[in-house]
């Protein structure tokens, strides 16, 4: 067995504990492998110990990826730039970062109309200035500016909170990702808007407590990152 698939076997028995100790099934939760930075070999040794979805962050590495393993399962995980809308909404399956109306619009108008693009909302839950996405009190104004959007599926809530190594903290922080997640359920009545992306390697316990039904994990799987990767 390689380093990786051991990382990630390892991995994924950290995530099911995880779920069992919150009360969960733990195939409410999925990994998501973060793999940007790695190079095609890293993801076919994970993809080749069975996992499937696989997150990028920079979309000119991601593509040559994805060109390579066009049967994963391609999640973008990073800043969205609207001048490169139309290759994302072409290249990719989930969206987890989306903020901006005009960008949400362009995915949409780019998108393939028989396969709509799944999308998370990106809240900066911590109000941290160095994070991308909207204050809470924005949330509804723009999902009712997405629902139009008919070639976008909103699918769920996407934070990266604060760093914290208090697990009541990280908790509390992840309760409000999901009773923001629940209150959009309810006032926009979207059936399909179940999905929770948070948590990472040092908190994804907490999250899977509050609910989480995606955890991104990239070192724990892949090792340390030691060169950066190209937008």
């Amino acid at each position: 067995m390689s380093a990786i698939a051991d990382n990630l076997c390892k991995t994924l028995a950290r995530v099911a504990d995880a779920a069992c100790s919150a009360g969960r099934s733990p195939d409410e939760v999925r990994l998501l492998a973060v793999s940007k930075t790695f190079g095609v070999g890293a993801v076919e040794q994970a993809a080749a110990a069975g996992q499937h979805h696989f997150g990028e962050n920079y979309l000119q590495e991601a593509e040559l990826k994805i060109s390579a393993l066009p049967e994963l399962c391609w999640h973008f995980t990073g800043t969205i730039q609207t001048n490169k809308t139309k290759r994302l909404a072409r290249h990719f399956d989930w969206v987890h970062t989306l903020s901006s109306a005009r960008a949400a619009a362009r995915l949409n108008n780019a998108r393939q109309p028989d396969r709509p693009l799944n999308v998370l909302v990106q809240v900066n839950i911590s109000g941290e200035a160095s994070k991308s996405g909207l204050v809470p009190e924005a949330l509804d104004a723009f999902i009712e500016s997405c629902l139009p959007l008919e070639r976008l599926h909103l699918a769920g809530l996407m934070a990266i909170p604060a760093p914290s190594t208090d697990v009541q903290q990280q908790r509390a922080v992840f309760r409000q990702l999901r009773e923001l997640r629940d209150k959009v359920q309810e006032r926009f009545r979207l059936e399909g808007f179940t999905e929770l992306s948070m948590g990472m390697s040092q908190d994804f316990a907490a999250a899977i407590m509050e609910g989480a039904t995606w955890v991104r994990v990239g070192e724990a799987i892949f090792g340390p990152r030691s060169v950066a990767g190209k937008v």
